[in-house]
């Protein structure tokens, strides 16, 4: 393929993703399309493996619009799980592997899931057999997509015995029910938490995914022949949109890794040829700082994208000069728009691409708007809203919420404060919500203190975000403990370990007597800030 042909040809023109899979199955047929635990599955029989398990769930009784979780790391089967469900009409609704079974169960529960894909083991940990007890009358079936050492469990199939299920629907039912699919139709059903302490389900539409990460692909300018590792985990928008999903654009070979590991990941790059690497600042940190780093061929390193709101210029740079990438650039978006919302151009300046998240992508609107709506001017410092083609259809059986969201002028209010230059070029300077950021993963204090107060000793409690050398932001908990309770510090960290996901986990505590409160009495966050900053 001659570079013009791939300029006028990519990324992939499709309305919706199965659209998109049998496209790219006729044009990148003998190119890999995901490479996983030494197994290859080409392009030109990818959209036959999706298919096999787009008929195994019609088998199961799923119908278009009904919802089917994913509880996996990220793999092969992982995607073929995605595209099959979306091909039976079905809605995708990932789950963090980081989950304990009580949040994976809440997620089930509301979303409607019946049908559950999940991993026998990983981390050395029985994911559908957490889940026996709390989902009994929850979950019709659950597909195991690695073998699994305990006794079968009830409702339950492996993955052969699934696809073979599927052999009593015809392939050409399942190209049908693909086809009745259109750009307006849900794509995904992806649960994100906020200020509530509630995590609240987001409902995306096929086209506008395409739609957004064909401008992602084009500005990185991915390639048939780009080997992409995909570290980011598939649950979030980084790892499935700015993913695998942009990979299947152009003809990309995704080469899926389930835990970020710096020995793992260099020698994969080396191993592997990897040429596409995305992640958080941390992921870069932490493989510069690596002491084999010298003695690793990284000369297959070609493209980057990052996001946060600090980055300091000298790890574009080195990131440049020391991992050898000639592409890097920063984005910014947030689930409830896909994703994406802004981003730079990579021939930007390292100053540019380091402190400012780029410019909005076509067909989206950017403006910092005051507390009254009023639009502010350049460098004026207000929230960040975003109007256009992927803002979410809604948060999922919640209007008020998604009225107190999306306002009637369809701006979506993100809270988060930034500002915009006279270029257009958005830069965040912090968080309405006091959500921080821990390795890439966003935590939101009001569910982390609704987790905490979970414990017999704990009175109260309140989380903030506070600067990490390694994570760049780490929880600290202020406890109020109960009358006469002997916990300390070890203990309720332990205790959080197992009933909370590990980035969530406060990784500092601070025991007070009480909680400062302002005039409203609700917790004054600004007061702990300062406390903890003197401190």
């Amino acid at each position: 393929m001659t570079s013009m042909q791939t300029q006028l040809d990519l990324p992939l023109k499709a309305q919706t993703i199965p659209e998109l899979v049998f496209e790219a199955s006729r044009r990148f047929a003998g190119t890999a399309a995901i490479e996983d635990g030494g197994k290859v599955i080409d392009y030109a029989d990818l959209s036959q493996r999706a298919l096999e398990v787009a008929r195994g769930l019609m088998q199961l009784g799923v119908q278009p619009g009904d919802r089917v979780a994913v509880w996996a790391p990220n793999g092969a089967r992982w995607i073929l799980a995605a595209l099959g469900l979306q091909m039976a009409g079905a809605v995708l609704v990932p789950i963090n592997t980081r989950m304990k079974a009580a949040e994976a169960t809440d997620i089930i529960e509301r979303s409607g899931s019946r049908i559950l894909f999940s991993v026998g083991d990983f981390l050395d940990t029985d994911y559908p057999a957490q889940l026996r007890d709390s989902c009994a009358d929850l979950l019709d079936m659950t597909i195991i997509t690695s073998p699994r050492a305990g006794a079968p469990l009830a409702n339950s199939l492996d993955w052969e015995a699934f696809i073979d299920l599927g052999q009593a629907v015809s392939e050409s039912a399942a190209r049908v029910r693909a086809s009745q699919l259109d750009g307006d139709s849900l794509s995904d059903l992806m649960f994100t938490s906020g200020t509530t302490g509630k995590p609240k389900g987001v409902m995306s539409a096929h086209g506008a995914a395409l739609r957004a990460f064909s401008e992602f692909v084009r500005i990185l300018g991915l390639v048939p022949g780009d080997r992409f590792l995909v570290v980011n985990p598939f649950f979030h928008t980084f790892g499935y949109k700015a993913g695998w999903l942009s990979a299947l654009l152009c003809g990309v070979t995704i080469l899926p890794h389930p835990v970020f590991d710096a020995d793992e990941v260099l020698e994969r790059i080396e191993k592997d040829n990897v040429s596409v690497l995305p992640g958080p600042p941390t992921l870069y940190l932490s493989l510069l700082a690596h002491p084999e780093l010298a003695n690793k061929d990284l000369s297959s390193l070609r493209v980057a994208s990052t996001g946060a709101s600090t980055i300091p210029p000298v790890l574009i740079e080195r990131m440049r000069n020391e991992l050898g990438f000639d592409v890097v650039t920063t984005a910014y978006g947030l689930t409830e728009c896909g994703g994406l919302a802004t981003i730079c151009d990579p021939t930007d300046s390292a100053e540019t691409i380091a402190g400012t998240s780029g410019k909005a992508i076509p067909g989206t609107e950017v403006a910092i708007l005051d507390q009254d709506g009023n639009r502010l001017g350049a460098n004026e410092s207000g929230e960040i809203c975003i109007r256009g083609f992927h803002v979410m259809q809604g948060y999922f059986q919640n209007p008020e919420a998604t009225a107190e969201t999306i306002d009637a002028d369809k701006w979506l209010h993100t809270g988060d404060i930034g500002t915009l230059d006279a270029r257009g070029y958005l830069r965040i300077t912090g968080r309405l919500k006091d959500m921080f950021i821990v390795g890439g993963f966003n935590c939101y204090p009001a569910e982390i203190e609704a987790a905490l107060v979970e414990h017999p000793e704990v009175a109260q409690a309140a989380v903030i975000g506070v600067p990490d050398e390694r994570m760049g932001e780490v929880g600290c908990a202020f406890i109020v403990k109960r009358h006469g309770s002997q916990l300390d510090a070890k203990s309720l960290v332990q205790w959080s370990r197992q009933n909370m996901a590990n980035y969530k986990v406060p990784r500092q505590v601070r025991f007070v007597s009480a909680l400062p409160v302002n005039a409203s009495n609700k917790v004054d966050k600004l007061v702990l800030k300062r406390d903890y900053a003197k401190a």
